[in-house]
């Protein structure tokens, strides 16, 4: 039996051959953040003696899953599955999703090994979240010592460790594709905008980003102050007890600010990088000044991304003309209002009948039990989309064309039989399954099933497929058009998937360059 020992920069490490690829799982690409490093940036691994034995993934970082703890401190590693054979290949680099708070490279959804077996070294990681990756608290008094984006540092780490090692593992360095979604798309665009990856990657594929889901310190601080108030605990004793608390403890206030934060400042990001000395520049002002120029992007979104956040109760973004309202008055875009409300209204269903999410505020994105039936608040389902996902996202596209031909827009827009029976529709995250050809996992199910297999095997081969051949080629697809600005060509993955001409001025049009809690 072949044994599938590499030596990497870090030491030796044993990988298993499993279904025809072979897994090297569970490396640790830095020190574990505990102790005297917890709210420190990541530092490098060490290097080892003797051979890591990377038969299993590393455990997800600190967080609730389906209101249980799960996790632990000592997250931070790497995933590498590749062919048994080739040398120089393609390297796909998944980051996951789960705004910043959630998930981990070991959910079965992003299972790489369909990316492996068409010649891919697929590469996944793990990063610290929620209070422990995201949260800024250096503003704070006795926190002068915490850093900020110890999350970001993790994945700029993460990064770094791939570019020096994925040789070993038989990967090309010079041709590295990031990819994620949802915060792991906004991740990839955070990537471009940052100085120290530079030449880490030369392609990207952000799926359901949201682009502006940055803030600076002074913002984060709206966050923070939900936290405490969540935590019951005073600015006075918060380090103390930051520095020395249990770290589930924390997902107290966590899950308080989830709760509460688009009641306080609607429109709001949870809690996520800052701008600090890593992330300098916001990251469209970033791509618009060239930080990426060169890199080949595909970046894209779901026709109904909203339907995952907007709930009548504890929504994740405006459920109201008057949030929004609130919202467009806090960042002195009063004057904007009629027009916004104009864009958005013509719906006559403006309130919710009925709607039951699942589990809890996160929509169950992963599967779950219960009525996911939702009726009606179609205009805020549509203003989330817009405002998070679809307005920026072509903003990114129009910022990096100035510096590349090679940009490529999306939108999935596949409605199976369960989004129309739930309400769900083309949702948030509903192209995992697809771009992972992965229909065996229980959140492919839920997609999916009362579809015939047939539907389920085209739109994964036309996904994944102009995933894998834009990875290898540098190209997704010949009937796939470049991107030409707010009136373009883009790339519609339906029952039908077709190139097809979309007009989205007036869109852009209404959203102008609004900004929103950035001071």
């Amino acid at each position: 039996m072949a044994e599938y020992i590499v030596q990497t920069n870090s030491g030796k490490v044993k990988g298993y051959e499993r279904d025809g690829i072979v897994e090297y799982l569970g490396i640790p690409y830095a020190e574990a953040p505990v102790g005297a490093l917890r709210f420190k940036r990541s530092l490098a691994k060490a290097p080892w003696e003797g051979v890591f034995d990377a038969k299993e993934y590393g455990s997800p970082a600190v967080q609730f899953d389906e209101g249980k703890p799960r996790g632990s401190e000592d997250c931070l590693f790497v995933n590498v599955q590749r062919p048994l054979e080739g040398e120089k290949l393609p390297v796909f680099v998944w980051i996951h999703g789960g705004g910043y708070n959630t998930g981990a490279a070991s959910d079965g959804i992003y299972n790489g090994k369909a990316f492996a077996r068409d010649g891919l070294v697929f590469v996944s990681f793990q990063y610290r979240m929620n209070v422990l990756g995201f949260y800024d608290f250096t503003t704070f008094p006795g926190c002068e010592n915490f850093d900020s984006n110890c999350g970001l540092s993790d994945q700029i780490l993460a990064l770094k460790w791939i570019h020096e090692n994925i040789e070993f593992f038989g990967g090309d360095p010079n041709r590295v594709t990031i990819a994620g979604e949802s915060a792991g798309g906004a991740s990839v665009v955070n990537m471009l905008a940052v100085p120290s990856v530079k030449g880490y990657f030369q392609q990207a594929i952000a799926q359901s980003a949201l682009p502006n889901c940055v803030t600076t310190h002074q913002v984060a601080r709206a966050n923070i102050a939900l936290f405490l108030e969540g935590m019951g605990w005073t600015e006075a004793e918060m380090a103390e007890k930051l520095l020395t608390g249990d770290p589930y403890s924390f997902l107290k206030g966590n899950n308080y600010v989830a709760l509460h934060h688009q009641y306080r400042n609607p429109g709001m990001f949870l809690p996520s990088p800052v701008q600090d000395d890593l992330l300098p520049v916001r990251p469209i002002d970033a791509i618009r000044g060239g930080s990426a120029e060169g890199v080949k992007l595909i970046i894209g979104t779901n026709m109904h991304e909203g339907t995952m956040f907007v709930h009548p109760e504890n929504t994740g973004f405006p459920n109201s003309w008057t949030m929004i309202a609130e919202m467009l008055e806090k960042n002195k875009h009063a004057d904007a209002i009629p027009d916004v409300v104009g864009f958005y209204h013509p719906s006559a269903r403006d309130s919710f009948v009925m709607f039951q999410h699942q589990n809890d505020q996160d929509g169950g994105k992963f599967g779950g039990s219960g009525d996911h039936r939702q009726i009606g608040g179609d205009p805020f389902i549509r203003f989330a989309t817009d405002y998070a996902f679809e307005m920026p996202a072509i903003k990114v596209a129009m910022g990096q064309k100035k510096y590349t031909d090679d940009v490529w827009m999306y939108r999935y827009e596949l409605v199976t039989a369960s989004g129309v029976a739930t309400g769900w529709k083309a949702s948030h995250a509903f192209e995992l399954p697809a771009v992972f050809e992965n229909k065996d996992f229980h959140f492919s199910h839920f997609v999916f099933d009362g579809e015939p297999e047939e539907v389920f095997d085209k739109i994964a081969a036309e996904m994944h497929g102009d995933w894998v051949r834009f990875t290898k080629t540098g190209e997704p697809n010949p009937d796939w058009a470049r991107f030409e600005g707010a009136n373009s060509p883009v790339r519609i993955f339906n029952r039908d998937t077709r190139t097809e001409q979309l007009d989205r001025r007036h869109l852009m049009q209404i959203w102008g360059d609004m900004r929103f809690y950035e001071v």
